[in-house]
């Protein structure tokens, strides 16, 4: 355990529950939310959109916190964007499964087109600026410039970090404005069950360039596109102003479609005039009650002022991560709270789902991305009827994830959930194993068993693998504890058959032997054991079942196998010193005393606990794996006899059985330590026969690892590439067609090595499965 602790503080993963962590090694399914987990957090605008036809895009922003790197370039006059609908649309997700095949070639001879007019630098205008004022101070983030360290330093909620950012790319920030005469009157915070934020502010006297002819005070609000355009009436600004029709709102819903198709979280930015007479501060102090219904009459009549595209590019290390997890038989269901097509543009950029839907059944692809409420309006028994469950949820409430981790519960699921937040205390404390982000809330933490310090899904799968590890070294322990006890058992019991003169029975091992052999010279290897490196196949297997626990069909059958053996080898040496060499006789009262008479059973008793100890032994380093060859523990290793190496990677152990093996000759030869204490007594010629014994056992236990492999018996459960259930095994998914992570990945190859050209998705997804 504090090897396993060691590890995990190392893979900045912090235990509360040490019994978590062996529970990982069996999880079936891993419930995770998007932002700062399987992306990197650090948001950024990419794209602002402004009625009808304003794009403004920022290029070569490398650092999300610094506002004066990279630029702002605007394009969409309106005979650009006439020219633009003759043009076929970019797909976007083609471009992520195969970046290469586009990366050097000019968009002129893609589109074999006249290239558009370049990009010119955005510049300020009466449209952009209200669209600023909204976003700055609708807004908590604070972003300074740092005079000591000379760097930008930001504080606040990513989203609201990069709009602060962006507004102050024209000098346009909050604290600037506020320091101009903005005073904040009234601050409606951000709700998640209606998805949005607003602000009051007056408006400076001097105010040079008003934003609402006569109206000196203004209702700032930001939130999610189709919250916020339930509550305008008007869109545009300016002399472009123009009541929000339905042809207007599908156009505004298609622009958001299109930014979020590319990833981006999209949020809408809108404000309105305010001449009301309302006294704002105390409505703001009074009852819950009263401040619902002011923020009702407040967030009405507003007017759309743009669409803001923020882009949260997945951490480099999630791909893979992903990748590993399906190798291992681990489904990763995304849970966020971002649009439905935001969503999914990630998902597959990380490898969550695959490119191209239409590779799926239909009936797995109409269910694997969903919106929550479409998934929470489905009864129990709907959702058990689903042939797959949503391996995307968008627009995730904190209930929306409970009600995910009762339906993979009842398709017999073991699931990790991941959180952060006060509502996500309950989804937590309900799952298997519930994971806490370092930045989150107390309460978030105090409610998970597992921590991660740095909020990265990569860790999630390192605490996975060592949870593995542990399980695999536990029952390695166990095996190698419970076959020498069994070899030591049949070994005894065998020994009551042999009667001395007077009618006892003779030991063939002295009970101090067995003691100093339990206690002392296999206790270390045993320790040894436990300190295993994870196989280099351990993320290639199915998890392995929590209610069959570490007593495995193939640990109970070796168990016995490898007792026997080590049982009848013992006792056939026993029997071959003292009946087939010498005269069979057994003395008289051997087991209290040495005599003359008892010269052939203490030899043999030396025999037999020197072989017994060396079995053993060896016993700990054939047991490194229950089915590679002790000469080839790894296969993937490229050395022509990776013995000494295989063995050397394990320092304790090697050297706890090195030690224990030398440990006998003292314990054979030391007089009167061997006659008086152990009962046996200095052996010659009896080491022939017990190094051939020793091989005989490495030799039978070769030989039934072989049989094993060769024959496949009590194989571990292998990841199920074609079963597309989830965690429901076998009988859940015979009758219906599949399609494995593996399958969509060969997809993208082929299509790949189709064009010629070898794709950047392409090489990252061949993760061995």
């Amino acid at each position: 355990m504090v090897v396993a602790v060691t590890v995990m503080r190392k893979a900045n993963v912090v235990v509360r529950d040490l019994s978590a962590l062996e529970a990982l090694g069996g999880v079936t399914n891993i419930c995770s939310d998007k932002t700062g987990t399987l992306t990197q957090g650090a948001m950024i605008v990419r794209k602002a959109w402004l009625p009808v036809s304003h794009i403004y895009t920022v290029r070569e922003a490398r650092s999300p916190s610094d506002p004066t790197a990279g630029s702002v370039t605007y394009a969409g006059h309106k005979d650009e964007l006439e020219e633009a609908e003759k043009i076929p649309a970019r797909d976007y997700d083609r471009e992520r499964s195969a970046a290469a095949l586009t990366f050097d070639v000019p968009e002129e001879k893609l589109r074999n087109k006249t290239p558009p007019e370049p990009e010119i630098q955005a510049e300020m205008t009466p449209g952009l600026r209200a669209f600023l004022l909204s976003a700055a101070l609708c807004n908590l983030a604070t972003v300074r410039y740092d005079e000591e360290s000379e760097i930008w330093q930001t504080n606040g909620e990513p989203t609201e970090v990069a709009l602060q950012v962006f507004a102050h790319r024209f000098k346009l920030g909050k604290k600037a404005l506020e320091s101009q005469g903005w005073r904040q009157v009234a601050e409606f915070p951000f709700d998640s069950s209606i998805k949005r934020m607003s602000v009051v502010y007056d408006a400076p006297v001097d105010e040079s360039e008003p934003i609402g002819g006569n109206a000196r005070s203004f209702v700032f609000t930001k939130g999610a596109v189709e919250r916020i355009l339930d509550l305008c009436s008007h869109i545009g600004f300016g002399v472009d102003q123009q009541p929000l029709t339905d042809d207007l709102k599908q156009t505004v819903l298609r622009q958001m479609n299109d930014l979020a198709s590319e990833g981006q979280r999209v949020l809408a930015v809108a404000y309105r005039p305010w001449n009301a007479s309302l006294d704002l501060h105390t409505a703001s102090t009074s009852s819950t009650g009263g401040m619902d219904e002011i923020r009702r009459v407040v967030e009405t009549d507003l007017v759309l002022l743009g669409l803001a595209g923020i882009y949260d590019p997945p951490r480099r290390e999630t791909k893979p991560s992903i990748a590993e997890c399906s190798s291992a038989g681990i489904k990763v269901h995304m849970l966020t709270g971002d649009h439905a097509e935001t969503a999914k543009a990630i998902a597959k950029e990380v490898g969550i789902i695959p490119r191209n839907l239409s590779i799926l059944p239909a009936s797995i692809a109409s269910s694997i991305v969903q919106i929550a409420t479409d998934f929470d309006k489905l009864s129990d028994e709907e959702i058990d009827a689903l042939p797959e469950l949503p391996l995307v949820i968008a627009r995730c409430a904190p209930d929306t994830k409970t009600r995910m981790i009762e339906a993979l519960r009842r398709r017999n699921a073991f699931m990790a959930m991941t959180g952060d937040g006060v509502n996500d205390a309950p989804s937590l404390s309900r799952a298997d194993v519930g994971i806490a982000m370092g930045s989150g809330s107390d309460v978030a933490k105090s409610a998970a068993k597992i921590v991660l310090t740095d909020d990265k899904f990569n860790s999630i799968v390192a605490a996975i693998r060592e949870g593995r590890r542990m399980f695999d070294n536990v029952q390695k322990f166990i095996l190698h504890l419970l076959s020498s006890n069994v070899g030591e058992v049949i070994l005894l019991v065998a020994g009551l058959g042999f009667r001395d003169q007077a009618g006892y029975s003779v030991f063939p091992i002295s009970p101090l032997e067995i003691l100093w052999i339990n206690m002392v010279t296999s206790s270390f290897p045993a320790f040894g054991l436990g300190r295993e490196r994870a196989a280099a196949d351990i993320m290639r297997k199915k998890p392995h079942s929590k209610k069959r626990g570490v007593f495995t069909n193939q640990i109970l059958v070796d168990m016995i196998v490898y007792g026997i053996l080590m049982g009848c080898l013992t006792m056939a040496t026993f029997v071959v010193i003292v009946y087939g060499v010498n005269d069979g006789h057994l003395g008289v009262d051997c087991n209290k005393s040495y005599s003359d008479s008892c010269n052939n059973v203490f030899r043999a008793r030396a025999a037999v606990f020197a072989e017994l100890t060396w079995l053993i032994l060896l016993s700990a380093w054939e047991f490194k794996s229950l089915r590679r060859s002790l000469f080839r523990l790894n296969p993937e290793t490229k050395a022509a006899f990776p013995l000494f190496q295989d063995l050397f990677n394990n320092k304790f152990l090697f050297w706890a059985v090195v030690v224990g093996g030398l440990s006998v000759f003292p314990a054979v030869y030391i007089p009167g330590l061997n006659t008086n204490v152990f009962k046996h007594a200095p052996i010659t010629w009896e080491w022939g026969l017990v190094v051939c014994c020793t091989i005989l056992y490495v030799f039978g236990v070769e030989a039934w690892k072989f049989v094993k492999r060769t024959l496949g018996l009590l194989e571990d459960q292998a990841v199920a590439l074609g079963a597309f259930s989830q965690g429901a095994g076998e009988e859940r998914g015979r009758g219906m067609a599949a399609m494995s992570f593996s399958s969509w990945r060969s997809f993208s190859r082929k299509r790949t090595s189709d064009s010629g050209v070898l794709s950047r998705a392409g090489t990252e997804s061949s993760h061995p499965v």
